[in-house]
C-alpha cells in the first residue's frame, strides 16, 4: 500500500474532518479513504450515509408513540372554513 501525504488542509477543513470522525467513530485517516473511495471510485452509492435523525429511528416506547399520536391528532382535522370560496375583493357589476 501506498502512503500518501496530504498538504495545504486549512484550519476549517481539518476541524471537519475532525468533527465528521468523531461523528462516525472511525480515525481521520479511514474517514479520508473512505470519502475518496466514494467519490472518485464511486463505491458509495448503495450505501449512502445520512448525518440526520436515523439514530432516533425506534426508540419510543409505546406510551411515548401514543402520546405524540394523541397531541398530534389535530393535525389530521380538515378546516372546511379554509377551503370555502372567498368573496372576490373587487365584485364584477
Amino acid at each position: 500500500m501506498k502512503n500518501l501525504t496530504l498538504r495545504g488542509c486549512d484550519e476549517d477543513l481539518a476541524l471537519a474532518l475532525k468533527k465528521t470522525s468523531a461523528q462516525r467513530g472511525m480515525s481521520i485517516n479511514r474517514l479520508i479513504l473512505e470519502t475518496l473511495r466514494e467519490k472518485i471510485l464511486d463505491e458509495g452509492k448503495s450505501r449512502h450515509r445520512h448525518d440526520d435523525l436515523d439514530h432516533l429511528a425506534g426508540t419510543w416506547t409505546a406510551e411515548e408513540a401514543a402520546a405524540f399520536e394523541r397531541s398530534t391528532a389535530g393535525f389530521e382535522k380538515i378546516d372546511d372554513s379554509l377551503w370555502a370560496a372567498e368573496t372576490p375583493a373587487f365584485p364584477e357589476r
